[in-house]
C-alpha cells in the first residue's frame, strides 16, 4: 500500500497554502481534489491556484475539462488513482488536497457510493424538469443511460426514476451495476482536517468574495455566459449560478454578491458536517498560530507514514 496524504477543510480554511507547504516538506506533489477546479476558464470563482501561488510544485486535475462538458464522481476517482500511481511512481508523496468530499472519500475508499449519497443540486433540477416538461419527458431520459430501470419503472414513478438518474451522474453506473463500499484505504492514508473559528472563517469568506469581485469575477462569469456556458454542470456552482443571476437581470451587483457570501458561509458549514459524519479525520484548528499548526500536522504525518 502507497502512502497518501489527503487534506480537507471548509472553503478559505487555508488548504491551498498547506497543501504547498506538506508538498515542500515531504517531497510531494499535489492532486487537486475540488470538483470545479478542473475546469478551464473559471479561475475566479473556483479560487483556483495560480502558477506563483504553485511554487514549483507539479499539481495534477486542474483546467481538464471545457466548462461545457459533464463530470462525475467515477471519472475523477479514476483519474484521481491514475495521478497517485504516477506520483507514487517517481517516488514522490502524492497529497490530495481538496474541499470536495464526496470526491475525496471516492479515491480513499476506491468505491462507488451507498443508497445515502446523492447530489441535491441535480436532484433539484430533475424535479424542477418534471415539472416543465412532464413525467414522461424525465422518464425519457433514463432510456438512454439506464434502459433496465427503464424498463422497470413505471412514469409516474418520480422518486426512483430521478434516484437512478442521480446515481448515473454521481458515479457513472446505473443504479443494477453499483459494487459496495469497501471498509478499508487500499492506501496507507493519512486525512488532515483544517479548520477555523466559524467567526474568523466567515470573515476570510466574506473577504475571499470581495477579492473575486475586484479579480475578476464578474467578467469571468459574463465570458462564461457569452460563451453559451449557461444550463451547465460547471455554472451551477457557487459563484457561478449568483452572478448569473446579476447578469440576466434577476438581482442587483450588491445582491448578488451579498448572495454569493451567503451561499459560500452555509456551504462551509455542509462541508465541515460532511466531513465530520463521513470520514475519519485528524483536525487541526488554525485559526491562530498558523506556523505552529503546521508544523503539528508535519510532525503528525510523520509519524504515520514514516
Amino acid at each position: 500500500m502507497g502512502n497518501l496524504v489527503v487534506i480537507v477543510g471548509p472553503t478559505a480554511v487555508g488548504k491551498t497554502a498547506t497543501g504547498i507547504a506538506l508538498a515542500k516538506g515531504f517531497n510531494g506533489e499535489i492532486i487537486s481534489g475540488d470538483s470545479m477546479q478542473i475546469y478551464r476558464g473559471m479561475d475566479v470563482g473556483t479560487a483556483k491556484i495560480t502558477d506563483e501561488e504553485m511554487e514549483d510544485i507539479p499539481h495534477y486535475l486542474i483546467d481538464i475539462k471545457d466548462p461545457k462538458e459533464s463530470f462525475s464522481v467515477a471519472e475523477f476517482q479514476e483519474l484521481a488513482k491514475g495521478c497517485i500511481k504516477k506520483v507514487q511512481g517517481k517516488g514522490k508523496l502524492p497529497l490530495i488536497v481538496g474541499g470536495t468530499g464526496l470526491y475525496v472519500n471516492a479515491v480513499i475508499y476506491d468505491y462507488d457510493f451507498s443508497s445515502s449519497e446523492g447530489d441535491s443540486n441535480f436532484r433539484n433540477r430533475l424535479e424542477r424538469f418534471a415539472q416543465e416538461h412532464g413525467n414522461e419527458a424525465l422518464h425519457e431520459q433514463l432510456k438512454h443511460v439506464d434502459p433496465q430501470s427503464f424498463k422497470e419503472l413505471h412514469p409516474n414513478n418520480i422518486r426512483r426514476i430521478i434516484r437512478a438518474l442521480e446515481i448515473f451522474h454521481v458515479t457513472g453506473k446505473t443504479i443494477h451495476d453499483r459494487p459496495q463500499q469497501p471498509k478499508q484505504s487500499p492506501y496507507n492514508v493519512v486525512v488532515v482536517g483544517l479548520t477555523m473559528e466559524r467567526e474568523k472563517l466567515y470573515s476570510r469568506i466574506n473577504e475571499r468574495v470581495d477579492n473575486m469581485v475586484t479579480g475578476g469575477l464578474i467578467e469571468e462569469a459574463e465570458a462564461l455566459y457569452k460563451a453559451g456556458v449557461v444550463d451547465c454542470q460547471s455554472v451551477q456552482a457557487i459563484g457561478y449560478k449568483e452572478i448569473y443571476q446579476y447578469i440576466e437581470g434577476n438581482l442587483s451587483k450588491e445582491e448578488a454578491i451579498d448572495l454569493l457570501k451567503r451561499n459560500s458561509r452555509r456551504y462551509a458549514k455542509r462541508q465541515l458536517t460532511w466531513f465530520r459524519n463521513k470520514m475519519d479525520i485528524t483536525w487541526f484548528d488554525m485559526t491562530n498560530e498558523k506556523e505552529k499548526k503546521l508544523q503539528e500536522i508535519k510532525q503528525f504525518i510523520e509519524g504515520k507514514l514514516f
